[in-house]
Protein backbone atom coordinates (compact mmCIF):
# COMPACT_ATOMS: atom_id res chain seq x y z
CA UNK A 1 0.00 0.00 0.00
CA UNK A 2 2.93 2.60 0.36
CA UNK A 3 3.84 1.77 -2.98
CA UNK A 4 0.39 2.87 -4.28
CA UNK A 5 0.64 6.27 -2.40
CA UNK A 6 3.94 6.85 -3.90
CA UNK A 7 3.16 6.05 -7.40
CA UNK A 8 0.08 8.62 -7.21
CA UNK A 9 2.26 11.57 -6.38
CA UNK A 10 3.01 13.51 -9.48
CA UNK A 11 6.78 13.17 -9.65
CA UNK A 12 8.68 16.58 -10.16
CA UNK A 13 11.88 17.16 -12.02
CA UNK A 14 14.66 17.44 -9.92
CA UNK A 15 16.01 21.94 -8.74
CA UNK A 16 19.02 22.48 -10.94
CA UNK A 17 22.04 22.61 -9.02
CA UNK A 18 22.55 26.61 -8.07
CA UNK A 19 25.30 27.29 -10.13
CA UNK A 20 23.36 26.76 -13.24
CA UNK A 21 20.82 28.88 -12.02
CA UNK A 22 23.19 32.12 -11.89
CA UNK A 23 22.88 34.79 -14.28
CA UNK A 24 25.34 35.11 -16.76
CA UNK A 25 28.53 37.11 -16.04
CA UNK A 26 28.40 40.81 -17.54
CA UNK A 27 31.44 41.82 -19.00
CA UNK A 28 33.54 44.39 -17.21
CA UNK A 29 33.20 47.87 -18.60
CA UNK A 30 35.97 49.43 -21.11
CA UNK A 31 38.75 51.51 -18.95
CA UNK A 32 38.24 55.16 -20.51
CA UNK A 33 38.89 58.25 -18.88
CA UNK A 34 35.95 60.08 -17.50
CA UNK A 35 35.32 62.28 -20.28
CA UNK A 36 34.59 60.95 -23.99
CA UNK A 37 36.09 58.30 -25.48
CA UNK A 38 37.01 60.16 -28.89
CA UNK A 39 39.56 62.60 -29.48
CA UNK A 40 40.13 65.33 -32.05
CA UNK A 41 43.98 64.13 -32.57
CA UNK A 42 43.18 61.00 -33.25
CA UNK A 43 45.05 59.26 -30.92
CA UNK A 44 43.91 57.00 -27.58
CA UNK A 45 43.11 59.92 -25.05
CA UNK A 46 45.53 57.95 -22.23
CA UNK A 47 48.15 58.01 -24.72
CA UNK A 48 47.67 61.68 -25.73
CA UNK A 49 46.65 62.44 -21.63
CA UNK A 50 50.34 60.71 -20.91
CA UNK A 51 51.99 63.03 -24.32
CA UNK A 52 50.44 66.37 -22.27
CA UNK A 53 52.94 66.04 -19.21
CA UNK A 54 56.07 64.76 -21.58
CA UNK A 55 57.73 67.92 -22.30
CA UNK A 56 55.69 69.66 -19.26
CA UNK A 57 54.40 72.96 -20.76
CA UNK A 58 55.72 72.79 -23.93
CA UNK A 59 53.93 69.43 -24.96
CA UNK A 60 50.82 70.59 -22.39
CA UNK A 61 50.15 73.86 -24.71
CA UNK A 62 50.18 71.59 -27.67
CA UNK A 63 47.81 69.03 -26.67
CA UNK A 64 45.65 72.15 -24.94
CA UNK A 65 45.72 73.90 -28.70
CA UNK A 66 44.78 70.99 -30.84
CA UNK A 67 42.47 69.46 -28.74
CA UNK A 68 39.01 70.10 -28.98
CA UNK A 69 36.60 67.33 -27.94
CA UNK A 70 37.67 65.29 -24.88
CA UNK A 71 38.18 67.27 -21.58
CA UNK A 72 40.09 64.51 -19.74
CA UNK A 73 43.09 65.60 -22.28
CA UNK A 74 42.38 68.91 -22.06
CA UNK A 75 42.61 69.20 -17.87
CA UNK A 76 45.99 66.89 -18.36
CA UNK A 77 47.26 69.67 -20.97
CA UNK A 78 46.39 72.73 -18.82
CA UNK A 79 47.83 70.52 -16.19
CA UNK A 80 50.71 69.92 -17.40
CA UNK A 81 51.26 73.78 -18.14
CA UNK A 82 50.50 74.90 -15.02
CA UNK A 83 52.85 72.33 -13.05
CA UNK A 84 55.43 73.02 -15.92
CA UNK A 85 55.14 77.03 -14.79
CA UNK A 86 55.22 76.28 -10.79
CA UNK A 87 57.87 74.51 -11.22
CA UNK A 88 59.90 76.73 -13.39
CA UNK A 89 58.91 79.24 -11.09
CA UNK A 90 60.10 77.53 -7.84
CA UNK A 91 63.03 77.36 -9.66
CA UNK A 92 64.09 80.52 -10.40
CA UNK A 93 63.76 81.56 -7.27
CA UNK A 94 65.61 79.47 -5.51
CA UNK A 95 68.24 79.89 -8.28
CA UNK A 96 68.29 83.84 -7.15
CA UNK A 97 67.96 82.92 -3.94
CA UNK A 98 70.50 80.88 -3.33
CA UNK A 99 74.02 82.90 -4.18
CA UNK A 100 72.31 86.19 -2.57
CA UNK A 101 71.86 83.76 0.84
CA UNK A 102 75.12 82.57 0.51
CA UNK A 103 76.88 86.24 0.46
CA UNK A 104 74.96 86.75 3.86
CA UNK A 105 75.95 83.15 5.41
CA UNK A 106 77.02 80.38 3.92
CA UNK A 107 75.24 77.99 5.46
CA UNK A 108 72.00 79.47 4.14
CA UNK A 109 73.67 78.68 0.43
CA UNK A 110 74.50 74.91 1.57
CA UNK A 111 70.70 74.91 2.74
CA UNK A 112 69.64 76.16 -0.63
CA UNK A 113 71.51 73.99 -2.83
CA UNK A 114 69.75 71.08 -0.36
CA UNK A 115 66.30 72.63 -0.95
CA UNK A 116 66.79 72.85 -4.42
CA UNK A 117 67.62 69.51 -4.90
CA UNK A 118 64.76 67.99 -2.84
CA UNK A 119 62.83 70.22 -5.07
CA UNK A 120 63.73 68.25 -7.80
CA UNK A 121 63.56 65.33 -6.79
CA UNK A 122 59.67 65.99 -5.53
CA UNK A 123 59.22 67.28 -9.13
CA UNK A 124 60.65 64.25 -10.85
CA UNK A 125 58.55 61.85 -8.77
CA UNK A 126 55.48 64.15 -9.12
CA UNK A 127 56.12 64.44 -13.13
CA UNK A 128 56.09 60.46 -13.13
CA UNK A 129 53.04 59.98 -11.15
CA UNK A 130 51.00 62.26 -13.17
CA UNK A 131 51.96 60.63 -16.39
CA UNK A 132 51.53 57.25 -14.61
CA UNK A 133 48.24 58.12 -13.43
CA UNK A 134 47.10 60.18 -16.60
CA UNK A 135 47.86 57.02 -18.46
CA UNK A 136 45.46 55.05 -16.32
CA UNK A 137 42.44 57.25 -17.36
CA UNK A 138 42.63 59.30 -13.77
CA UNK A 139 42.19 62.91 -12.96
CA UNK A 140 45.37 63.23 -10.54
CA UNK A 141 44.76 66.89 -9.27
CA UNK A 142 47.11 68.82 -7.97
CA UNK A 143 46.80 70.75 -4.66
CA UNK A 144 45.56 74.76 -6.53
CA UNK A 145 47.06 73.81 -9.69
CA UNK A 146 44.52 71.32 -10.29
CA UNK A 147 41.45 73.10 -9.69
CA UNK A 148 42.48 75.49 -12.19
CA UNK A 149 42.99 73.25 -14.66
CA UNK A 150 39.51 71.48 -14.46
CA UNK A 151 37.67 74.74 -14.42
CA UNK A 152 39.48 75.83 -17.53
CA UNK A 153 39.40 72.29 -19.67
Amino acid sequence: MAEDDQDKTPKTPPEPPKEEMKEPPKPAPEATPAGDSKSSTGMDPKVASLLCYLLTWVSGLIFYLIEKENKDVRFHALQSILFGAAWAVIWIAISILTPVLSLIFSGLGILMGLLWFASWVVFLIMWIMLMVRAYQGERWKLPVIGDIAERNA
